[in-house]
């Protein structure tokens, strides 16, 4: 009896010498974060825009944070499907996504969705990109003017492409159709990198994307949805130079699902503020004559909650946005 009590008194030192370990451990994880490798969601296919900004980032951002990142593209239904996988997955930091505004700012406004603004926790912009009119290989005019004399030529004898009804492109050509008007033939695609491929094969002759897109695949432009015409493409005339006064951008960043910790959101926004300014990050988005620009978290969600509001009544107007 004696042994039996001296074994039990040693079991008890023993897992009492194992509690301050126990304890320690989730607090010890929670402070190595991020302890393993992230999933950054790209909601489009390979090639486009979304999918390039992520690459260019990527290196940066995983040397910022310590962990590899690793990419998926998850593309469809205008970058819906890949946003509402974020929605869904599980707060802790491990699974965030690059998005553009279009998933965000209009589709919400088009078609019944598992996913809100609220759905989400903005930790930083990476990017604003004015849009370009981007023309097909073969088609049949090399600028505005030569696009609208031929979308006047006959009923859809235009046929154009987008990333999707309600994006941010589909918009803005939509936009420029009308106030020159052509009724053109509307071809949706999953993203741009499809549609270029549509486009080089003379499938579509003329959409509407950053200036990341020609500068990888080398088709021509026929102007620019600015104010003013861009650096990286300074012989290009802007649309409103054309007589049309319509602009607008496709700008993105990285988001996470709602529920995100404090402490977790504060490394991501730290890390990507040092990789949107760093050297290696600028000079890749100036090979893609894209334009960084960091933004924190809330300046990044009180943007998108502005433009989500404008878009509304945008899509109403063009006679598409759901009631």
């Amino acid at each position: 009896m004696r042994e039996w009590r001296h074994l039990a008194r040693r079991c008890c030192i023993a897992l009492l010498g194992l509690l301050p370990l126990a304890l320690s451990g989730p607090l010890a994880a929670q402070e190595k974060y991020p302890a393993r490798p992230i999933q950054l969601i790209v909601p489009y296919p390979p090639g486009g825009n979304t999918d390039l900004m992520a690459r260019a980032l990527q290196p940066a951002l995983s040397q910022a944070l310590g962990q590899t990142v690793v990419i998926v593209n998850r593309g469809g239904a205008a970058g819906t499907i890949g946003d509402a996988e974020l929605a869904r997955a599980r707060p802790d930091g491990y699974t965030i996504a690059l998005s553009p505004n279009a998933p965000l700012t209009t589709q919400t406004h088009l078609v019944p969705l598992s996913y809100s603004l609220d759905s989400f926790r903005f930790l930083c912009l990476v990017y604003d990109n004015p849009q370009i009119l981007v023309l097909g290989r073969d088609a049949p005019f090399r600028d505005i003017a030569g696009m609208v004399a031929h979308g006047r030529s006959k009923k859809e004898a235009l046929v154009f492409g987008s990333p999707g009804q309600g994006s941010t492109q589909h918009i803005l050509i939509a936009r420029l159709l009308r106030a020159a008007g052509v009724e053109g033939l509307h071809a949706p695609f999953t993203g741009a990198g499809p549609m270029s491929q549509a486009a080089l094969g003379g499938q579509i002759m003329a959409f509407v994307e950053s200036p990341s897109i020609p500068a990888s695949t080398g088709l021509p432009v026929g102007g620019v949805f600015s104010a003013r015409r861009i650096a990286g493409l300074p012989d290009v005339p802007t649309v409103t130079e054309a007589g049309y006064p319509i602009v607008g951008s496709s700008a993105g960043g990285l988001i996470a699902p709602a529920g995100l910790p404090d402490a977790a959101a504060a490394v991501i926004e730290k890390a990507c503020e040092e990789a949107v300014n760093s050297e290696g990050f600028r000079t890749a988005a100036g090979r893609l004559n894209s334009v960084p620009s960091y933004a924190s978290g809330t300046v990044f969600r009180d943007r998108f909650t502005e433009e989500s509001e404008a878009n509304r009544q945008v899509l109403r107007d063009l006679g598409i946005a759901r009631e």
